[in-house]
Order: C-alpha cells, then sequence, then structure tokens
C-alpha cells in the first residue's frame, strides 16, 4: 500500500512537471526562433557588407560598417533628435504622479478619471498619430483654426524644424500619461499611512509629507517608469514615420530606429541596418545600467 502511495505521488508530480514543460515551450521556443537567433544572425550580419534581403554575395568586412555609422553625422543627429523627443518621458512622469495623487482624494468619479487618462494609451498608435496630425495640420488643424489671428499666416507646425519635435512631444505626453497615472495609483493606496501621521506629528507639513513620505515611498514605480519610458524613448520609430516619411525638415524626426529602417529597407544595407541596431542595443544597455546604479542613491525599497 505504501509502494503504491508513493507510486501515485511519482506520477503526479512527472504529470504536473510535464504540463509545466509543456506551457513553457511555447515562449521559450518564440523568444529562440524570433529573438535569439536574429540577435545572432545580426551580430554576423554587422560585419560583412551585404546589399538587399540574401546573404548571396556577401563579404566580411570587419569593423567597417561600424566605423561609417559613427562617421555619419545624420547617425549623431538622429540621436540628439531621439534624446530630444525623450523629454516626454519625464513630463509624463511628473504629470502622472501629479495627477495620480490628486485622484486620491476624495472627488467624484475617480473611476471614470483614470478610464478617460487610460484609454489614449491602448489606442493604436497609427491612429492616434494621424488623429494629431490633423490636429496640427497648416490649413485645417484645430490648433490653427482657434489660435491663429484673423489675417495671419497659420504655422505650418509639421512643417518646420523648430517645431516639429515639441509636437511630437506633445503627442506623447497625451497619449502615455495614463499608464503612469494607474501605476502611481496603485503605489499611492499602498503607502504606509503610519508614515503620514508620524510625519504630521513631527509637524511636517503637507508639501514636507509629500516630499519626504509620499516621493521614497513610490520610488520603486518611478524607477520602473523611467527605466521602461527611457527604453521605448530610444526605439521611437512609429510616430515620426507615420508624419513624414522623409523624416521631416532637415531631418529632425530621423531617430535612431528611423535611420536603422532607412538602411535597411530604403537602401538595403542590410550591413549598416545591423550595426545601427547593435550600436543601439548598446546605448540602451549602458543608460539602463547607468540607472539601476545611480537607483541606490534615491530608490527605497522599504
Amino acid at each position: 500500500m505504501y509502494l503504491d502511495n508513493v507510486y501515485k505521488k511519482k506520477r503526479k508530480v512527472n504529470k504536473e512537471g510535464l504540463s509545466g514543460l509543456l506551457l513553457s515551450i511555447g515562449p521559450v521556443l518564440g523568444f529562440v526562433l524570433f529573438g535569439l537567433v536574429p540577435m545572432v544572425v545580426a551580430i554576423f550580419m554587422s560585419f560583412m557588407d551585404i546589399y538587399g534581403f540574401s546573404l548571396e554575395g556577401a563579404e566580411f568586412i570587419g569593423l567597417n560598417n561600424y566605423k561609417s555609422v559613427l562617421q555619419d553625422s545624420l547617425f549623431w543627429k538622429s540621436i540628439v533628435n531621439t534624446l530630444y523627443m525623450s523629454v516626454s518621458t519625464f513630463i509624463n512622469i511628473a504629470l502622472a504622479l501629479i495627477v495620480a495623487f490628486l485622484l486620491t482624494k476624495k472627488i467624484r468619479g475617480k473611476k471614470a478619471f483614470r478610464t478617460i487618462y487610460f484609454i489614449p494609451y491602448v489606442c493604436s498608435v497609427v491612429a492616434i498619430t494621424v488623429m494629431w496630425q490633423w490636429i496640427f495640420n497648416t490649413n485645417y488643424g484645430l490648433i490653427n483654426g482657434l489660435f491663429t489671428p484673423e489675417g495671419k499666416e497659420p504655422i505650418d507646425w509639421w512643417g518646420r524644424a523648430d517645431t516639429f519635435i515639441p509636437c511630437l512631444i506633445i503627442m506623447g505626453v497625451w497619449s502615455g500619461t495614463g499608464y503612469g497615472i494607474i501605476l502611481y495609483g496603485a503605489a499611492l493606496t499602498n503607502v504606509n499611512g503610519a508614515l503620514y501621521e508620524a510625519a504630521k506629528i513631527d509637524g511636517a507639513t503637507p508639501v514636507q509629507s509629500f516630499m519626504h513620505v509620499t516621493i521614497p515611498a513610490i520610488s520603486p514605480t518611478t524607477f520602473y517608469l523611467l527605466i521602461t519610458g527611457i527604453i521605448g524613448a530610444l526605439q521611437e520609430f512609429a510616430r515620426p514615420q507615420i508624419i513624414s516619411g522623409s523624416g521631416g525638415p532637415d531631418n529632425v524626426g530621423v531617430t535612431v530606429v528611423f535611420y536603422l529602417y532607412r538602411n535597411a529597407f530604403q537602401y538595403y544595407q542590410m550591413g549598416i541596418a545591423s550595426a545601427t541596431a547593435w550600436l543601439l542595443a548598446i546605448i540602451i544597455v549602458v543608460l539602463t545600467i547607468f540607472n539601476f546604479a545611480i537607483s541606490k542613491l534615491w530608490v527605497k525599497y522599504d
């Protein structure tokens, strides 16, 4: 009887292990096929002279692709453009914290407000971009219609180098703040109330309580939003490409991924595109490591 029970338990454990293995195979296989293999292939391609989408006739040229990218002024301009557009990430975090904090107060319709703020985040990037493209349209846009004085020329928002990226930043803030509001809302509700009571007993003002209790308590959420926001900003492509497939005035809409896309699918320089992809990966890794290093100075997990 004892041996029968042991055998049944082993069979049950084996079935559970087999089920877990089968469930885990799908994601792992997907990563290997669509993540790991392309990464390895891209490494080899970055050291080869390849024209088009075939490896036929490819020639090993060492670091020449990396040299070509690093010597291209447009690549460095694309980095500056990308960093400029990433300003929306920091504005998103600040606005999300303010709005989420206000929504913790006793006001009516808090759930409705959270839903309204979150809707732009889950909408299609293409749809949102097209909408804002029309809002800032020179002749028919809402902005020019409301704020252009009679008799004056409307502003060509998408046709000027000094207004192209600010318009994208406004679009990014409008569509991305809702995500931070939801996360901050959850973080704020989990702040230990005893900390506020202790601060009040010590004579802290509401502003001091917010700065010295609230902000440290929700710093892990801020850190998460900062890391994911910066990584997402460095991969910016869809919005500027939809607005202007040519890269905008004076190439101000060319981001690093846009630069990669051009070399891959317009100029068919797959070696250059692969080298660009790995340079971008290195930039992201370096910034992420730097953020984790300095996070020890301001992120509180207790």
